[in-house]
């Protein structure tokens, strides 16, 4: 799982505007967060075929991408987005390689 989501250009980032920033350009971001005591992570994009083809090489089944429309942080301006919400066994590990400042 480590190096899927390496290698599928997956960012973190220590500020939630820089990440909601790189899914609005397209990238993949990795979002931490925990729900009702689990770790989830949100794997945010407005590319939706690149989420896509993340969910396919990890075995997500495509019926569970979730649409949700985002506001840019840089304009204001509500876009397409989707992400998944990953949890337990395709829960994606720490990986400083994916750190972003």
């Amino acid at each position: 799982m480590r190096e899927v989501t390496f290698a599928s250009g997956a960012r973190e980032f220590r500020k939630r505007r820089d990440g909601m920033i790189y899914a609005m350009d397209g990238g993949l971001w990795l979002h931490r967060h925990v729900w009702q005591g689990r770790p989830m992570v949100h794997f945010v994009s407005t590319d939706r075929a690149r989420l896509l083809a993340y969910g396919d090489v990890v075995g997500i089944p495509a019926e569970r991408l979730q649409y949700k429309p985002l506001r840019d942080p840089r304009t204001e301006v509500r876009r397409e987005a989707w992400h998944w919400d990953l949890g337990g066994p395709v829960y994606p590990p720490v990986d400083e390689r994916l750190l972003s400042d």
